[in-house]
């Protein structure tokens, strides 16, 4: 009898171990199949085309008053693009513009402003006569080889003394020179300095 009992309660606590481990299968099987749709509807949220659109920003569109047209660029002379000695090396000329204005009188615009720094260079050997004249500067079309001069004296600063100034300071002086309309580069000359070639004129 005791041998029966002993076989029944062997009997129920292997069933019970086996439900045990079924129940227990389920719960993971049932967690697992969770976690799968869930990574499922994130991903599909995160690449549904409402968000897709929503992240994605509108291209600039360019601004047609910020559009400079290539037919009115204005030549600009750069800081140091045109410097050459003067007497020597006493003294550099460099040439800050070259642009075309309207004479006052005529309303023509065939006329150049010429703006230049004159710099002195030696400390000493300089003498009264070393004087530049800015209103004796002429021009030449680099293509035609024709040739233009200052228009007058009450046009140009006159002439610049570097007796009157100190090593290394400078003094800034400009000339109108009378040059046709259309003329687009200069070569200019002036006095006592290397010549500059083929200036562009600005607008």
């Amino acid at each position: 009898m005791s041998t029966f009992l002993s076989g029944v309660a062997v009997f129920l606590s292997t069933v019970a171990l086996i439900c045990g481990g079924y129940a227990a299968y389920e719960v993971f099987t049932l967690r697992q199949t969770l976690n799968t749709t869930n990574i499922s509807t994130g991903v599909s949220t995160a690449i549904s085309p409402t968000s897709a659109t929503k992240s994605i920003p509108a291209e600039p569109t360019a601004s047609p008053e910020k559009t400079t047209p290539a037919s009115v660029a204005i030549s600009v002379l750069q800081p140091g693009q045109f410097m050459q000695p003067a007497f020597g090396n006493k003294a550099e000329v460099e040439l800050l513009s070259a642009k075309r204005i309207k004479d006052p009188e005529t309303g023509n615009r065939d006329v150049v402003n010429v703006q230049m720094r004159i710099r002195r260079q030696a400390t000493d050997g300089v003498g009264g006569g070393d004087i530049i004249s800015v209103a004796s500067t002429t021009a030449r079309n680099p293509e035609t080889s024709e040739t233009y001069k200052a228009i007058a004296l009450n046009r140009s600063t006159g002439s610049v003394s570097l007796a009157q100034l100190r090593p290394k300071a400078s003094a800034d002086a400009y000339v109108w020179i009378r040059v046709p309309d259309g003329v687009k580069n200069l070569d200019i000359f002036v006095p006592d300095t290397a010549a500059f070639k083929n200036v562009p004129i600005s607008n």
